[in-house]
């Protein structure tokens, strides 16, 4: 009964995915508005969006990061002794980080229309030609070094439409629908989306990857195996890199080494749950911050999440490191002493304690009497 009823209603009222999808048809609109608009746009003139969306963001958050700057200055002129003055600045730095952050997700939710219609237009033009010539930048040269898929002539790039991605050579067919736009946008909301194997996940990750790198601070796309990770960021890297951005994965390269650092360096980071919970592990464990692999957190994205945090979530993740001579026990060789000095301390404390009582009820409470 009470389910014939919850039917009716949901007929009547529409479903709670229906209502959130119907919240979101205006951005699709807008995305598909812009992207439209694109079309017309150089190969040229659609990477400069890029620069315009990044300069559109620094020129939002332009007081924070001047405020913030100016208390930094101040702080490195302050004497170190000045114990509390420099607490106050940390307190007001961080107080200013979190309005930055929060003005940084408004203006990415802004630009999320026309950013996310760049991402679908590059991959538009990525499918439907063999190569994509643009001006060389000095990006593109160092690519062409390296990728097969990038070569320069004449002060031109040249971006084929065809790489190796987990070891087999794919050629880029794909568009965004629009309910893989639907997708891009719960994902950077912060929300999950559920999609069927098929239903295009990985090209879904490209638009929140693409739109949260504007900011600056690094994006970490999370999988469950080393396998997923290599693929996913072999077979999108073209996209981002077309548009300046550095793309890694933190599993080609060995724990506390200089290329895991320098990967976290990058604007995009793929990599596995356990290999980024163990970077953050030994970045709490580091005793100097030229140890530190990780950056501030900004914004992730996890594929198969109910794996990552249900499943794996169960074993957690131990670290630990050889301990020197870790059968010589001090305990037997260090309580002695400990004790000897307790009782030296007790004895000193009770003794002084028995004049300061004698020296008050003589009536000498001046300590430089006599």
């Amino acid at each position: 009964m009470l389910g014939g009823i919850l039917k009716g209603l949901s007929k009547m009222f529409g479903s709670k995915s229906e209502k959130d999808i119907k919240a979101l048809e205006p951005y699709v609109g807008m995305i598909n508005t812009h992207f439209e608009g694109y079309m017309l746009l150089s190969n040229d003139e659609l990477r400069a969006k890029t620069l315009e969306f990044k300069e559109r963001i620094a020129s939002y958050l332009i007081e924070v990061d001047q405020e913030v700057a100016r208390i930094k200055v101040e702080l490195g002129e302050l004497p170190f002794e000045a114990l509390d003055e420099r607490d106050a600045m940390f307190t007001e730095i961080d107080t200013l980080e979190k309005q930055r952050d929060s003005k940084l997700e408004e203006i990415l939710m802004q630009l999320l229309p026309e950013a996310f219609a760049v991402v679908k237009e590059t991959a538009r033009r990525f499918s439907i030609n063999p190569e994509i010539e643009v001006t060389a930048n000095q990006m593109d040269g160092d690519l062409a070094a390296t990728k097969e898929y990038v070569r320069i002539s004449n002060g031109k790039a040249y971006y084929k439409n065809e790489w190796m991605a987990a070891g087999s050579l794919v050629k880029w067919n794909m568009v965004h629908y629009d309910v893989q736009l639907i997708g891009g946008i719960v994902l950077h909301q912060g929300k999950i989306a559920e999609m069927a194997t098929g239903e295009g996940k990985t090209l879904v990750s490209t638009l929140p990857s693409y739109l949260n790198a504007l900011g600056g601070r690094g994006v970490h796309v999370i999988t469950v195996n080393d396998y997923l990770a290599k693929r996913d960021c072999e077979w999108n890297a073209p996209i981002f890199q077309f548009h300046g951005f550095v793309v890694d994965c933190i599993d080609y390269h060995r724990p506390n080494s200089a290329e895991r650092q320098k990967a976290y360096n990058a604007d995009i980071i793929y990599g596995t749950n356990n290999e980024f919970g163990f970077d953050y592990l030994r970045d709490n464990m580091a005793h100097h911050t030229s140890e530190l692999v990780q950056k501030k957190l900004h914004f992730a994205m996890i594929d198969e999440v109910d794996s990552v945090l249900v499943d794996d979530a169960r074993t957690p993740l131990i670290i630990s490191g050889p301990v020197p001579k870790g059968n010589q026990q001090e305990f037997d060789f260090l309580k002695p002493r400990i004790a000897a000095l307790y009782d030296m301390q007790k004895k000193y404390l009770t003794t002084t304690l028995v004049e300061a009582k004698k020296l008050i009820a003589e009536g000498r409470t001046n300590e430089k009497e006599g």
